[in-house]
Protein backbone atom coordinates (compact mmCIF):
# COMPACT_ATOMS: atom_id res chain seq x y z
CA UNK A 1 0.00 0.00 0.00
CA UNK A 2 1.49 3.12 -1.34
CA UNK A 3 1.92 5.79 2.12
CA UNK A 4 3.27 8.52 0.13
CA UNK A 5 5.35 9.94 -2.90
CA UNK A 6 7.30 12.87 -2.68
CA UNK A 7 9.97 14.61 -4.98
CA UNK A 8 12.63 17.28 -3.05
CA UNK A 9 14.53 19.69 -5.11
CA UNK A 10 17.49 21.10 -3.01
CA UNK A 11 16.13 20.32 0.35
CA UNK A 12 12.65 21.30 -0.48
CA UNK A 13 9.69 19.68 -1.06
CA UNK A 14 8.21 20.07 -4.74
CA UNK A 15 4.96 18.13 -4.48
CA UNK A 16 2.98 14.82 -3.90
CA UNK A 17 3.50 13.22 -7.25
CA UNK A 18 1.59 10.05 -8.78
CA UNK A 19 3.30 7.01 -9.15
CA UNK A 20 3.64 7.60 -12.96
CA UNK A 21 5.68 10.48 -12.58
CA UNK A 22 7.96 9.18 -10.64
CA UNK A 23 10.59 8.90 -14.17
CA UNK A 24 10.32 12.82 -15.18
CA UNK A 25 10.92 14.05 -11.51
CA UNK A 26 13.96 11.73 -11.41
CA UNK A 27 15.59 13.13 -14.50
CA UNK A 28 15.33 16.52 -12.48
CA UNK A 29 18.91 17.75 -11.45
CA UNK A 30 19.50 17.82 -7.77
CA UNK A 31 15.91 16.39 -7.40
CA UNK A 32 15.27 12.73 -5.48
CA UNK A 33 11.66 10.83 -4.86
CA UNK A 34 11.01 9.60 -1.47
CA UNK A 35 8.33 6.92 -1.95
CA UNK A 36 7.26 5.13 1.26
CA UNK A 37 4.80 1.94 1.13
CA UNK A 38 3.21 -0.24 3.87
CA UNK A 39 2.96 -4.16 3.33
CA UNK A 40 3.87 -3.86 -0.29
CA UNK A 41 2.19 -6.10 -2.59
CA UNK A 42 4.17 -7.61 -5.40
CA UNK A 43 2.55 -5.87 -8.03
CA UNK A 44 3.88 -2.82 -6.32
CA UNK A 45 7.52 -3.65 -6.08
CA UNK A 46 7.48 -4.85 -9.62
CA UNK A 47 6.58 -0.98 -10.64
CA UNK A 48 9.10 0.21 -8.18
CA UNK A 49 12.03 -2.10 -9.61
CA UNK A 50 10.99 -0.94 -13.03
CA UNK A 51 10.90 3.13 -12.03
CA UNK A 52 14.16 3.00 -10.18
CA UNK A 53 16.04 0.37 -11.63
CA UNK A 54 16.37 -1.68 -8.25
CA UNK A 55 18.05 -4.94 -7.97
CA UNK A 56 15.97 -8.64 -8.12
CA UNK A 57 17.72 -9.98 -5.20
CA UNK A 58 17.28 -6.69 -2.82
CA UNK A 59 13.38 -6.98 -4.50
CA UNK A 60 13.04 -10.11 -3.44
CA UNK A 61 14.07 -9.83 0.11
CA UNK A 62 11.64 -7.19 0.25
CA UNK A 63 8.88 -9.15 -0.87
CA UNK A 64 9.99 -11.72 1.34
CA UNK A 65 10.44 -10.22 4.90
CA UNK A 66 11.84 -11.86 7.87
CA UNK A 67 15.21 -10.73 6.93
CA UNK A 68 18.52 -10.37 9.61
CA UNK A 69 19.29 -6.45 9.65
CA UNK A 70 21.77 -5.65 7.06
CA UNK A 71 23.37 -3.09 4.69
CA UNK A 72 24.00 -3.88 0.95
CA UNK A 73 25.84 -2.46 -1.73
CA UNK A 74 24.20 -3.06 -4.98
CA UNK A 75 26.42 -1.43 -7.66
CA UNK A 76 25.61 2.59 -6.93
CA UNK A 77 22.91 2.06 -4.68
CA UNK A 78 22.25 0.38 -1.02
CA UNK A 79 20.06 -1.76 0.25
CA UNK A 80 19.22 -1.97 4.14
CA UNK A 81 17.23 -3.86 6.17
CA UNK A 82 16.21 -2.45 9.89
CA UNK A 83 14.06 -4.58 12.27
CA UNK A 84 11.56 -2.74 14.48
CA UNK A 85 10.40 -3.91 17.73
CA UNK A 86 7.78 -2.81 19.62
CA UNK A 87 6.07 -3.36 22.69
CA UNK A 88 2.49 -5.35 21.96
CA UNK A 89 0.72 -6.35 25.66
CA UNK A 90 3.60 -8.28 27.59
CA UNK A 91 5.21 -8.94 24.16
CA UNK A 92 7.67 -8.30 21.59
CA UNK A 93 6.82 -8.10 18.23
CA UNK A 94 9.21 -7.61 15.38
CA UNK A 95 8.58 -5.61 11.83
CA UNK A 96 11.20 -4.71 9.45
CA UNK A 97 11.99 -1.69 6.81
CA UNK A 98 13.27 -2.46 3.98
CA UNK A 99 15.18 0.67 2.17
CA UNK A 100 16.14 0.76 -0.82
CA UNK A 101 18.66 3.83 -1.74
CA UNK A 102 19.89 5.86 -5.03
CA UNK A 103 21.48 9.09 -5.74
CA UNK A 104 17.69 10.16 -6.70
CA UNK A 105 15.65 7.88 -4.45
CA UNK A 106 14.92 6.22 -1.48
CA UNK A 107 12.00 3.59 -1.27
CA UNK A 108 10.82 2.48 1.85
CA UNK A 109 9.08 -0.81 2.57
CA UNK A 110 7.18 -1.11 5.51
CA UNK A 111 6.30 -4.68 6.85
CA UNK A 112 4.72 -5.96 9.87
CA UNK A 113 5.41 -2.88 11.57
CA UNK A 114 2.47 -0.99 13.87
CA UNK A 115 4.18 2.37 14.53
CA UNK A 116 4.46 4.34 10.91
CA UNK A 117 7.44 6.61 9.53
CA UNK A 118 5.56 9.98 8.54
CA UNK A 119 7.12 11.72 11.76
CA UNK A 120 10.67 11.09 9.81
CA UNK A 121 9.48 12.64 6.58
CA UNK A 122 8.01 16.01 8.85
CA UNK A 123 11.27 15.92 10.70
CA UNK A 124 14.09 15.67 7.64
CA UNK A 125 11.04 18.44 5.55
CA UNK A 126 11.69 20.64 8.70
CA UNK A 127 15.56 20.60 8.30
CA UNK A 128 16.05 21.47 4.45
CA UNK A 129 19.71 22.34 4.85
CA UNK A 130 19.96 18.26 5.27
CA UNK A 131 17.48 17.14 3.13
CA UNK A 132 19.77 19.01 0.38
CA UNK A 133 22.47 16.49 1.22
CA UNK A 134 20.00 13.91 -0.69
CA UNK A 135 18.57 10.58 0.10
CA UNK A 136 21.51 9.48 2.41
CA UNK A 137 20.39 11.55 4.54
CA UNK A 138 16.83 10.33 4.31
CA UNK A 139 18.67 6.89 4.84
CA UNK A 140 19.85 8.03 8.52
CA UNK A 141 17.09 9.77 9.12
CA UNK A 142 14.65 6.50 8.87
CA UNK A 143 17.70 4.58 10.92
CA UNK A 144 17.96 6.78 13.31
CA UNK A 145 14.02 6.90 14.11
CA UNK A 146 14.19 3.54 14.14
CA UNK A 147 16.85 2.96 16.41
CA UNK A 148 16.10 5.85 18.90
CA UNK A 149 13.00 3.49 19.37
CA UNK A 150 14.86 0.85 21.16
CA UNK A 151 15.93 3.52 23.73
CA UNK A 152 12.13 3.02 25.59
CA UNK A 153 11.95 -0.81 25.55
CA UNK A 154 15.34 -1.20 27.13
CA UNK A 155 14.34 1.19 29.93
CA UNK A 156 11.18 -1.02 30.47
CA UNK A 157 13.61 -4.32 30.49
CA UNK A 158 15.74 -2.41 33.55
CA UNK A 159 13.14 -0.95 35.21
CA UNK A 160 11.09 -4.30 35.21
CA UNK A 161 14.80 -6.12 36.40
CA UNK A 162 14.41 -3.72 39.32
CA UNK A 163 11.22 -4.61 40.21
CA UNK A 164 11.84 -8.06 40.19
CA UNK A 165 15.22 -7.68 42.31
CA UNK A 166 13.33 -5.47 44.41
CA UNK A 167 11.03 -8.51 45.24
CA UNK A 168 13.73 -11.33 45.23
CA UNK A 169 14.46 -12.09 48.92
CA UNK A 170 10.52 -12.04 49.54
CA UNK A 171 9.58 -15.27 51.32
CA UNK A 172 8.14 -18.42 50.00
CA UNK A 173 9.25 -20.88 47.40
CA UNK A 174 6.30 -19.93 45.31
CA UNK A 175 7.14 -16.19 44.98
CA UNK A 176 11.22 -17.18 43.52
CA UNK A 177 9.75 -19.91 41.03
CA UNK A 178 7.62 -17.22 39.99
CA UNK A 179 10.68 -14.26 39.96
CA UNK A 180 12.57 -16.73 38.22
CA UNK A 181 9.69 -17.38 35.14
CA UNK A 182 9.82 -13.27 34.89
CA UNK A 183 13.40 -13.24 34.90
CA UNK A 184 13.42 -15.74 32.07
CA UNK A 185 10.43 -13.63 29.97
CA UNK A 186 12.66 -10.79 30.47
CA UNK A 187 15.83 -12.59 29.32
CA UNK A 188 14.13 -13.86 26.05
CA UNK A 189 12.84 -9.93 25.31
CA UNK A 190 16.01 -8.79 26.12
CA UNK A 191 17.44 -11.73 23.28
CA UNK A 192 14.34 -10.50 20.84
CA UNK A 193 16.21 -6.86 20.83
CA UNK A 194 19.74 -8.29 21.11
CA UNK A 195 18.80 -9.77 17.74
CA UNK A 196 17.53 -6.63 16.07
CA UNK A 197 21.14 -4.23 17.31
CA UNK A 198 23.62 -6.49 17.13
CA UNK A 199 23.58 -7.51 13.47
CA UNK A 200 22.83 -3.96 12.55
CA UNK A 201 25.47 -2.89 14.62
CA UNK A 202 27.82 -4.71 12.54
CA UNK A 203 26.53 -3.44 9.47
CA UNK A 204 26.98 0.19 10.02
CA UNK A 205 30.32 0.04 9.76
CA UNK A 206 30.47 0.14 6.19
CA UNK A 207 28.88 3.38 6.38
CA UNK A 208 31.15 5.57 8.23
CA UNK A 209 35.18 5.56 8.41
CA UNK A 210 37.82 4.17 5.64
CA UNK A 211 35.58 2.85 2.48
CA UNK A 212 32.25 3.97 2.14
CA UNK A 213 29.67 3.56 -0.64
CA UNK A 214 29.97 6.90 -2.48
CA UNK A 215 26.51 7.51 -1.49
CA UNK A 216 26.94 8.23 1.97
CA UNK A 217 30.32 9.84 1.55
CA UNK A 218 28.71 13.57 2.97
CA UNK A 219 26.68 11.75 6.01
CA UNK A 220 29.14 9.61 7.74
CA UNK A 221 29.42 12.00 10.75
CA UNK A 222 25.58 10.96 11.01
CA UNK A 223 25.86 7.00 10.65
CA UNK A 224 28.37 7.33 13.19
CA UNK A 225 25.90 8.78 15.59
CA UNK A 226 23.62 5.59 15.09
CA UNK A 227 26.40 3.06 15.67
CA UNK A 228 27.09 4.91 18.53
CA UNK A 229 23.55 4.99 19.43
CA UNK A 230 23.59 1.15 18.75
CA UNK A 231 26.29 0.41 20.74
CA UNK A 232 24.99 2.26 23.90
CA UNK A 233 21.93 -0.49 23.07
CA UNK A 234 24.55 -3.55 23.36
CA UNK A 235 25.49 -2.55 26.33
CA UNK A 236 22.58 -2.04 28.02
CA UNK A 237 21.38 -5.23 27.53
CA UNK A 238 25.00 -6.75 27.95
CA UNK A 239 24.03 -5.25 31.06
CA UNK A 240 20.61 -6.79 31.32
CA UNK A 241 21.66 -10.10 30.59
CA UNK A 242 24.22 -10.56 33.33
CA UNK A 243 22.18 -8.93 35.90
CA UNK A 244 19.44 -11.59 34.81
CA UNK A 245 22.17 -14.38 34.75
CA UNK A 246 22.92 -13.86 38.09
CA UNK A 247 19.64 -13.10 39.37
CA UNK A 248 18.15 -16.50 38.16
CA UNK A 249 21.27 -18.17 40.20
CA UNK A 250 20.63 -16.24 43.56
CA UNK A 251 16.33 -16.65 43.06
CA UNK A 252 17.47 -20.75 42.59
CA UNK A 253 19.84 -20.37 45.65
CA UNK A 254 17.24 -18.98 47.63
CA UNK A 255 14.44 -21.53 46.42
CA UNK A 256 17.60 -24.30 47.57
CA UNK A 257 17.71 -22.49 50.59
CA UNK A 258 14.00 -22.59 51.50
CA UNK A 259 14.34 -26.15 50.79
CA UNK A 260 16.81 -26.41 53.29
CA UNK A 261 14.90 -24.71 55.77
CA UNK A 262 11.85 -26.96 55.18
CA UNK A 263 14.12 -30.37 55.57
CA UNK A 264 15.75 -28.94 58.73
CA UNK A 265 12.74 -28.30 60.75
CA UNK A 266 10.89 -31.99 59.19
CA UNK A 267 14.59 -33.43 60.96
CA UNK A 268 14.48 -31.50 64.33
CA UNK A 269 10.85 -32.85 64.45
CA UNK A 270 11.39 -36.70 63.40
CA UNK A 271 14.45 -36.18 66.31
CA UNK A 272 11.71 -35.08 68.81
CA UNK A 273 9.34 -37.74 67.82
CA UNK A 274 12.17 -40.44 67.85
CA UNK A 275 12.32 -39.88 71.76
CA UNK A 276 8.42 -40.54 72.09
CA UNK A 277 9.30 -44.21 70.03
CA UNK A 278 12.83 -44.65 71.88
CA UNK A 279 10.91 -44.45 74.96
CA UNK A 280 8.02 -46.50 74.45
CA UNK A 281 9.87 -49.14 72.51
CA UNK A 282 11.82 -49.86 75.77
CA UNK A 283 9.32 -49.77 77.90
CA UNK A 284 6.67 -51.46 75.85
CA UNK A 285 8.51 -55.13 75.89
CA UNK A 286 6.96 -56.17 79.00
CA UNK A 287 9.32 -58.58 80.64
CA UNK A 288 8.75 -59.77 83.80
CA UNK A 289 11.26 -58.76 86.44
CA UNK A 290 11.50 -55.00 84.52
CA UNK A 291 11.01 -52.90 87.40
CA UNK A 292 9.29 -49.76 85.97
CA UNK A 293 6.47 -51.96 85.57
CA UNK A 294 6.01 -52.49 89.19
CA UNK A 295 6.33 -49.07 90.40
CA UNK A 296 3.34 -47.58 91.33
CA UNK A 297 4.10 -43.87 89.36
CA UNK A 298 6.04 -45.95 86.44
CA UNK A 299 3.76 -44.72 83.97
CA UNK A 300 3.41 -41.13 84.86
CA UNK A 301 7.21 -41.19 85.15
CA UNK A 302 7.79 -42.58 81.57
CA UNK A 303 5.62 -39.88 80.77
CA UNK A 304 7.34 -36.80 82.20
CA UNK A 305 10.59 -38.29 80.93
CA UNK A 306 9.71 -38.27 77.08
CA UNK A 307 7.95 -34.46 77.58
CA UNK A 308 11.20 -33.19 79.63
CA UNK A 309 13.25 -34.58 76.81
CA UNK A 310 11.44 -33.94 74.47
CA UNK A 311 11.06 -30.46 75.23
CA UNK A 312 14.64 -30.05 75.86
CA UNK A 313 15.44 -31.34 72.74
CA UNK A 314 12.57 -28.40 70.95
CA UNK A 315 14.48 -25.72 73.22
CA UNK A 316 17.70 -26.67 72.03
CA UNK A 317 16.91 -27.16 68.05
CA UNK A 318 14.59 -23.86 68.02
CA UNK A 319 17.82 -21.92 69.86
CA UNK A 320 19.70 -23.04 67.02
CA UNK A 321 17.42 -21.78 64.31
CA UNK A 322 16.54 -25.28 63.00
CA UNK A 323 12.64 -24.51 64.53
Amino acid sequence: MLINCVAYQEGKKLADIPIEDISEYLSHPKCFVWVALRDASPEELATMKEEFGLHELAVEDALRGKQRPKIEEYGDSLFAVIQTVEPHGDELTVGEVAVFVGANYVLSVRRDAQQGLVGVRARAEREPHLLSIGSAFVLYALMDAIVDRYFPIVDALEAELEIIEEKMFASGAGAQRDNIERLYELKRKGLVLRHAVMPLLDAMGRLYGGRVPVLVENCQEYFRDVHDHLARILGRLDSVRDTIGTAIQVNLSMVAIDDSEVNKRLAAYAAIFAVFTAFAGVWGMNFEYMPELKWHYGYHMAICSMVIVCGYMYYKFRKSGWL
